[in-house]
């Protein structure tokens, strides 16, 4: 075997796929991968066994390094802290699907911030790419039964926490086009029965731009927040919807410059959680430009 770029690049969605889930950025995980791809042309590989292998060792070290410093990063992170959004302008590929085998939801992600360093690793690692506990014993240096550990309180979290609706793509799509007409107008009566009562709002603005510093929660404080929008940006919004972490979602333009993605939990009839990045360093890989 030689390290030739073919061989990394067979693999690289893969090796995408785990940077991402473990640090919720694109950005960041374009990095790991820029790393882990010049250690492949330097390291001598004639004797490895599977390069797959070596590769996703090499690239889930780095993201348990990187996501380490990132951690504390994020704990001066002005206001709410949402992932990176992976924007696509059309339904996931079969390729692409192998990719993001899996959930990458804002909502699976912002769970997994929950978990610890290691936790969040060992459960990626062990359900989403199912290594062998031998295998992220040897990358978490810990012995199997403390992975093993790790996994079982991470998926007693992942259980807990995790939305209990499945929701199909046309119902899903049905909804955010309703939600994208009740926008524009902020209708009361119309966006009212579109929100749960309890439903809840996250904005991220990185401190950069303005939104909501704390998570919103119930019906009429949220219809506020969008009658406020309305009021003040009138008729210069354009929307349309597009996948965002698998699933569709809406980008929102202003004056035809790309402003916000929102990504919405629902459970088929009313939206029950709402993401929406503003930061504009998180926006800048999405080349989807407004119709």
């Amino acid at each position: 075997m030689n390290s030739s770029p073919d061989i990394f690049n067979l693999y690289r969605q893969k090796l995408m796929g785990v940077a991402y889930r473990m640090l919720g950025s694109r950005a960041d995980a374009e990095d790991i991968l820029q790393d882990a791809y010049i250690r492949w042309l330097q390291s001598d590989v004639s004797d490895l066994r599977s390069a797959e292998a070596w590769l996703v060792t090499v690239v889930s070290r780095l993201s348990i390094d990187r996501l380490r410093v990132i951690k504390k990063e994020r704990e001066s992170y002005i206001g709410q802290w949402l992932p990176e959004p992976w924007v696509t302008e059309n339904a996931p590929s079969a390729e692409q699907s192998i990719e993001l085998a899996g959930d990458i939801s804002i909502a699976f992600l912002m769970m997994l911030e929950r978990l610890s360093v290691e936790e969040r690793a060992a459960f990626l690692l062990h359900e989403i790419f199912e290594l062998e506990y031998a295998e992220i014993a040897q990358l978490l240096d810990k012995n199997q039964d403390a992975c093993r550990q790790l996994v079982h309180r991470a998926k007693g979290r992942v259980r807990q926490e995790r939305p209990r609706f499945e929701v199909n793509r046309e119902s899903h799509i049905r909804l955010l086009e309703k939600f994208i007409l009740a926008s524009r107008t902020a209708d009361r009566m119309q966006l009212m029965e579109l929100f749960a009562e309890d439903v809840s709002f996250m904005g991220d603005g990185g401190g950069k731009v303005p939104t909501v510093l704390r998570i919103l929660r119930g019906a009429g404080r949220v219809l506020h927040l969008y009658q406020a929008i309305r009021n003040i940006l009138k008729d210069r919004m354009e929307f349309r919807i597009a996948e965002i972490n698998g699933a569709p979602g809406i980008l929102r333009y202003i004056d035809g410059n790309l402003e916000s993605t929102t990504s919405v939990v629902t459970d088929g009839s009313h939206i029950l959680e709402i993401y929406v990045v503003r930061n504009p360093d998180k926006l800048r890989l999405i080349k989807l430009r407004s119709i």
